[in-house]
């Protein structure tokens, strides 16, 4: 018998999928986002042997949170009932932050972090600058465009530091990508 199954007869019933367990887990670098929310999550599926294939994508080219996000999926997938389980780095399509669902955006801005613009366009000409474009980022506190960036790096490097120049609240921005 399957861990699936024997699962499914010690709870006494359907197991919730794997597609909607994994859809729970939370980033560990952004909590209030699911991996779903994300974008990261990009499919999981079920082998023929019963083991769990979840496919994930890194925001970036050694993404820390990586290693942390296998063993969360890995674990919550695990004590829903699934014991066999493979989380596998998918690299192509490469991530975007136009990934990030509605709701994840949402989520950043409640949480005071302000969400991306639309990434640059792959078929764009590739614009070669020595200082950052500026860009208008509006505070995710009181609404005003009036912000500056006080560092191009925040707690991680897919993240800037900007300040309201009307509230004077400093807050995080998810760089586009």
């Amino acid at each position: 018998m399957t861990g699936r199954g024997r699962a499914q007869r010690a709870a006494g019933g359907d197991l919730p999928t794997p597609q909607a367990v994994a859809a729970t887990v939370a980033d560990p670098e952004l909590p209030m986002l699911t991996l779903a929310d994300l974008g990261v999550l990009r499919n999981v599926e079920m082998s023929p042997d019963g083991t769990v294939i979840v496919s994930i994508t890194p925001t970036y080219s050694g993404c820390p949170a990586m290693d942390a996000m296998k063993v969360d999926l890995t674990r919550k997938l695990q004590q829903a009932g699934y014991d066999r389980v493979e989380v596998r780095t998918v690299l192509s399509p490469p991530w975007s932050t136009d990934d990030i669902t509605p709701a994840g955006r949402r989520a950043l801005a409640d949480h005071g972090i302000a969400p991306p613009g639309p990434a640059p366009r792959d078929d764009a000409p590739v614009l070669v600058a020595l200082h950052p474009r500026p860009r208008q980022v509006d505070c995710p506190q009181c609404g005003s465009p009036d912000t500056v960036l006080v560092s191009q790096f925040s707690s991680t490097a897919c993240r800037a530091l900007r300040r309201c120049t009307v509230c004077s609240e400093p807050f995080e921005h998810i760089k586009e990508l």
